[in-house]
């Protein structure tokens, strides 16, 4: 059985407020807890009014406080936008909260524009130097070396597992080299998807955390009673996405009943190559959908998300897929 994570970037839907958007990614998870879900990740985005986890480990904190078993991380921090040393004290300290439960997955983009990457004091080529900051990152989780001067307190020798983020070849390169697991951003970046998972595949060294690839690729997942249900509350992510073409990124609006009365040809087709990897429909429909992606791709495990308007009909996709998880090999 192919286990199932949830990704959440904790949308703040049109009408309501981040503290609403924050409450609904904890009873999300706990949701998710009851229902058998691996992991419950967040991600770090800036400058997007529609999005509530900007401050990621401190929202991680909040999840994993809320929470008792199931296992919280970021999906991912975008290390450019930080000091490792700052990222080692915030997981060492989540960590040392939440022992055995806190992942830290690490992307290489800004996450954000690059007007809002200089508002964060970071050097717009930081991301070249992301695979040192990687092994700083690393090193400072790690045990305390002789006569090591620096250490993150907490931190040292806490041994938070990270992860290689991605949506390029160069992600699964690192992943590879390092040993480390690597998460493929297929949820909203599928052109590159098979091509990055042979090359991580092929050339993976192990290493002290990982002794064999483990490959955990993204998707998104609306699951309702019928397909035509399903397919209208589709019809929200649909939108925020013919809106990055338009440069309108806003809350996350309600659904429609026809969405090509919504957006023009090019956005469709951007929109719709983007979401490739999107499974809509009934229980039925997401399942064998859900079982060819993963028999293309031998996916380890799944990383979920699904942006849906109303908090309780996305509760409820999340167990109508948790239902399908022992047909998903």
């Amino acid at each position: 059985m192919t286990p199932l994570s949830v990704l959440d970037l904790a949308p703040i839907a049109r009408g309501m407020t981040a503290s609403d958007a924050l409450r609904n990614a904890l009873d999300l998870a706990r949701h998710a807890e009851k229902l058998g879900y691996n992991r419950y990740w967040l991600a770090e985005h800036h400058n997007m009014v529609g999005i509530a986890s900007a401050a990621t480990a401190v929202v991680i904190a909040h999840v994993a406080a809320g929470t008792s078993t199931i296992r919280v991380g970021s999906g991912g921090i975008m290390l450019p936008n930080h000091s490792p040393l700052v990222i080692a004290e915030q997981f060492g300290t989540l960590a040392a909260l939440h022992p055995g439960r806190i992942d830290l997955g690490l992307g290489r983009a800004p996450g954000t524009d690059q007007r809002t990457l200089r508002a964060l004091r970071r050097d717009p080529e930081a991301a070249e130097n992301f695979p040192q900051d990687v092994l700083e990152l690393q090193a400072l989780l790690g045990p305390l070396q002789p006569g090591q001067q620096v250490q993150a307190v907490p931190g040292t020798g806490q041994n938070v597992p990270l992860w290689i983020l991605g949506s390029s070849l160069f992600g699964a390169q690192l992943a590879a080299m390092l040993g480390l697991p690597f998460g493929f951003a297929s949820h909203f970046a599928p052109d590159a998807l098979m091509q990055a998972l042979e090359i991580y595949r092929s050339r993976f060294r192990p290493s002290a955390q990982l002794d064999k690839p483990h490959a955990m690729v993204g998707c998104s997942a609306i699951v309702a009673d019928t397909d035509d249900e399903a397919r209208r509350l589709f019809t929200s992510q649909q939108q925020s996405f013919a809106n990055i073409f338009r440069g309108t990124r806003g809350q996350l609006p309600p659904p429609i009943d026809d969405i090509e009365t919504y957006w023009s040809p090019m956005e469709k087709q951007e929109a719709s190559r983007m979401l490739a990897c999107a499974f809509v429909g009934s229980p039925d429909t997401v399942q064998r959908g859900l079982a060819a992606f993963i028999a293309r791709t031998g996916a380890d495990e799944l990383m979920v998300t699904g942006s849906i308007y109303d908090h309780g009909k996305r509760l409820r996709s999340f167990e109508l897929l948790a239902g399908i998880r022992g047909l998903l090999k």
